[in-house]
């Protein structure tokens, strides 16, 4: 009677110490990160025009900035139609983004006159 029990007792023994074992979930507190430094934006000003005839690029830019949030500039590009898209913008933190477009010159499709048509001649029976 007594091997059953040390039989039970160590089956019992070896399916509990078989079964894996996981680690209670632990959480921490979230590590704290400082704030990035914060720098106002800089005072710029650019210029760039691109010229070339024989891909027909011909573009230019120009942009300048006061560092508080102000932003002022122009562009300009050819169109396929030869006409030229200019674009005069303004930006800050009160008006958003404003935009002026013009468009200068373009093609002029030839003008025709209307064709002149004879009136049909009319024949007689004979």
């Amino acid at each position: 009677m007594v091997s059953k029990v040390v039989i039970l007792a160590s089956a019992m023994l070896a399916a509990v110490s078989g079964s894996p074992a996981y680690p209670s979930p632990a959480y921490s507190a979230p590590a704290y990160h400082a704030p990035a430094a914060y720098s106002a934006p800089a005072q710029y000003s650019f210029e760039y025009s691109v010229y070339d005839p024989y891909t027909y690029d011909v573009k230019s830019q120009h942009e300048l900035s006061d560092g508080n949030g102000y932003v002022k500039g122009s562009y300009s590009l050819l169109e396929a139609d030869g006409s030229t898209r200019i674009v005069e913008y303004t930006a800050d933190d009160y008006d958003s983004f404003n935009a002026v477009v013009k468009n200068e010159g373009g093609y002029k499709a030839p003008s025709y006159s209307a064709p002149a048509y004879l009136a049909p001649t009319v024949y007689k029976a004979q």
